[in-house]
C-alpha cells in the first residue's frame, strides 16, 4: 500500500463526511396500495442492473408519499444496494434520479463531503475481494441478507482525493464508452424492429401497393400470404444441460433464457442461432452470433427460413407459462401459435435488409465486451494502487 492511502471503513467514512447509511422504508410505510402510474420513481432491487437503475418496470408514489419519506429522497453520489439476493447489486444515483425515492429491499449509502470522491466510493465496493467479503459477512443461507452494520464494517484503503478522481475518471470513462456502444445497440435494434413490423404487421412492404388482397379465414391478407402455425415454418429442439461445474472454459456461449449464462469449451449448435426460452424467463428470444450450447431451460430454432426473419417473429408473439405444476413453455403449443406466413422471397429480402444491422449489433457486443474486459482488469489493480494512474492513463488511450 502507498504510504499516503489509508486504511478505513466504510462506516468511518461516512461519520467522516457527514453522510450515512439507512435502509429504505420498510413495508409498513409504504404499501402496495401507495404506488402509481404517476409521481416520483422507487427504486427496488429488481431496477438496479450493471450499476444502473433501470426505469422499465420501476415503480412510482405522488409526491405527498415522497414528502412524507422525504428522509429517504436520493442526491447524487449516494449508492443504493440491494439488500437480498445479488449482494453485489449496488447502482450510482446521479442527476437523473435526484428526488427519487430508496425503495423498500435497500440501503442507501450517503458518503458525504470532502472525504471520498463518490464514484470512487462506488468503484471500490465494486472491487473483487470487497464484493467476496461482503458476500462472506451476508446474513442467511437461503438467501443472503445485507444491513447497516455489514455495510459499516466494509474495509477499505483509500489514496488521497485527488487519485481518487483520477482513478474515476479513469474507469468511469470505460463505463461511457461502454454505454455509448449500448445506446448505438439499441438503436440498431429499433431500427430492426421497425422495419420487421413495417413489412410483416402493418403489410407496408416493398410493392405492397401492386399485391391483390385475399379474404383468408383470418381475415383480409396480400396475394400470396397465408394464415398458419409457428410450427409450420419452424422446429423447436430442447437445448442440452451443461452444470456449472462441468463447463470447461471456452469461447462458446452457453445459453440460458436469461441470455449468456457462461461459457465452455464445445458447442452442439451452429451460429447463427435463435434460442426460445422454456423454463424461467419463458418466451425470451436470445440472438447468438456464434456456435453456442443452449441448456435445458431452453429451445434452440431449426428452419430452413430466414433466422432474421424467424427472431423478429418470435419476438411479437406472447409466449405464456402453459403448466402451473412445473412453470414451462409447452413446446406443442408454442408451435400452434397462429401467424400470418408471408412469401418466402419478401423473407430473404428482409434478410438482407436486417443482416447488416445485425453484424454492426454483433460487432458492437464484441465492443461493449473487450471494452467490460478491460475494466475489470484494470479495477482491482486500480483500487488496490498495485498499477500507476498514468498506467492505466495510457491503457485507456489505446482502448478508446
Amino acid at each position: 500500500m502507498n504510504a499516503d492511502w489509508k486504511a478505513t471503513t466504510l462506516g468511518a467514512i461516512c461519520d467522516s463526511g457527514g453522510g450515512e447509511i439507512k435502509t429504505g422504508p420498510f413495508g409498513s410505510q409504504l404499501h402496495e396500495a401507495d404506488y402509481s402510474d404517476e409521481g416520483a420513481p422507487v427504486i427496488m432491487p429488481k431496477d438496479i442492473v450493471n450499476g444502473r437503475v433501470d426505469v422499465t418496470s420501476i415503480a412510482r408514489v405522488s409526491l405527498e408519499h415522497v414528502a412524507r419519506l422525504s428522509q429517504h429522497k436520493l442526491n447524487p453520489g449516494d449508492i443504493v444496494y440491494g439488500r437480498r439476493g445479488d449482494i453485489g447489486r449496488k447502482a450510482f444515483i446521479g442527476e437523473r434520479e435526484t428526488g427519487w425515492l430508496c425503495g423498500t429491499g435497500c440501503l442507501r449509502i450517503t458518503p458525504g463531503q470532502g472525504v471520498v470522491d463518490p464514484r470512487w466510493l462506488f468503484l471500490a465496493l465494486g472491487e473483487p475481494s470487497t464484493v467476496t467479503a461482503i458476500q462472506n459477512r451476508a446474513i442467511g443461507a437461503t438467501m443472503p441478507n445485507l444491513n447497516t452494520t455489514i455495510l459499516r464494517e466494509v474495509e477499505l484503503i483509500v489514496p488521497p482525493l485527488a487519485e481518487q478522481r483520477r482513478i474515476a475518471s479513469i474507469l468511469g470513462a470505460y463505463d461511457d464508452l461502454i454505454e455509448v456502444n449500448r445506446r448505438r445497440v439499441a438503436v440498431l435494434e429499433r431500427q430492426a424492429r421497425g422495419l420487421f413490423e413495417e413489412w410483416f404487421v402493418r403489410l407496408r412492404f416493398p410493392g405492397h401497393e401492386n399485391h391483390k388482397i385475399i379474404d383468408t379465414p383470418d381475415g383480409p391478407l396480400p396475394e400470396g400470404w397465408a394464415p398458419g402455425d409457428l410450427g409450420d415454418i419452424l422446429r423447436l429442439e430442447y437445448g442440452r444441460a451443461l452444470k456449472s461445474d462441468t463447463r470447461i472454459d471456452g469461447n462458446v456461449a452457453v445459453i440460458g433464457s436469461s441470455g449468456i449464462v457462461g461459457t465452455h469449451n464445445a458447442s452442439f449448435v451452429s451460429g447463427p442461432a435463435v434460442i426460445l426460452g422454456r423454463k424461467g424467463n419463458v418466451g425470451s428470444v436470445v440472438w447468438s452470433p456464434g456456435d453456442c450450447w443452449p441448456i435445458d431451460t431452453v429451445y434452440f430454432v431449426v428452419s430452413t427460413c430466414p433466422l432474421t426473419y424467424l427472431f423478429h417473429q418470435l419476438k411479437l408473439i406472447p409466449f405464456q407459462n402453459t403448466d402451473s405444476a412445473v412453470p414451462g413453455l409447452n413446446r406443442t403449443a408454442a408451435l400452434k401459435k397462429r401467424i400470418v406466413i408471408p412469401p418466402a422471397d419478401l423473407m430473404a429480402r428482409f434478410d438482407k435488409a436486417a443482416t447488416p444491422m445485425r453484424e454492426m449489433h454483433n460487432c458492437l457486443e464484441r465492443t461493449i465486451t473487450s471494452l467490460a474486459a478491460s475494466r475489470d482488469l484494470l479495477l482491482p489493480r486500480l483500487i488496490s494502487g498495485e498499477l500507476s494512474v498514468a498506467a492505466a492513463e495510457l491503457a485507456l488511450e489505446a482502448a478508446a
